[in-house]
């Protein structure tokens, strides 16, 4: 029933190959906030970069039109806006509704929604305990940039 969504992503987001879609807790929790889930730390900075956005609410007309079709544009419509590369953040929550992740292949998409699920949990926590909270430019970058990218040297070869 969602194929019209992925459908839409793969024709905004060369590259992407796979796309999940979940309704788990913490994650949706963000969605239905409203609220993109930001980058704190190390741990979503491994995987994203930057914070995860959320879109904007679906319209009336978008809801009783093409639904999923619609789905899939106010995601692309939200990466195009905000400039982000799909292939550095591979994540997305859909206002009032759920997260989507996506990759290259099937397994980084799962692993993508599997990683943003934790990120939101600990991004709940992190927000609750100092709502000020944030990471250095620096370390989101360093984190990022050595396991993703042609210059990447983390992990074992």
């Amino acid at each position: 029933s969602d194929t019209p969504t992925h459908i839409e992503l793969y024709k905004a987001f060369p590259g992407v190959r796979s796309v999940v879609h979940t309704h788990s807790k913490w994650a949706t929790s963000w969605a239905q906030a409203k609220c993109g889930i930001p980058a704190l730390g190390t741990t979503h900075a491994d995987n994203f970069y930057g914070e995860i956005p959320c879109t904007r609410a679906l319209t009336d007309e978008e809801i009783q039109g093409e639904y999923e079709k619609n789905t899939g544009l106010v995601i692309a419509e939200t990466f195009k806006e905000k400039a982000i590369d799909p292939l550095k953040v591979g994540a997305v929550l859909v206002a009032n509704h759920g997260p989507f992740a996506w990759g290259p292949t099937c397994g980084k998409a799962v692993e993508n929604a599997a990683v943003m699920e934790y990120a939101a949990e600990m991004a709940y926590i992190t927000t609750r305990l100092n709502s000020e909270a944030s990471i250095p430019k620096a370390l989101l970058q360093k984190h990022f940039f050595r396991k993703h990218g042609d210059s990447a040297y983390y992990g074992q070869k």
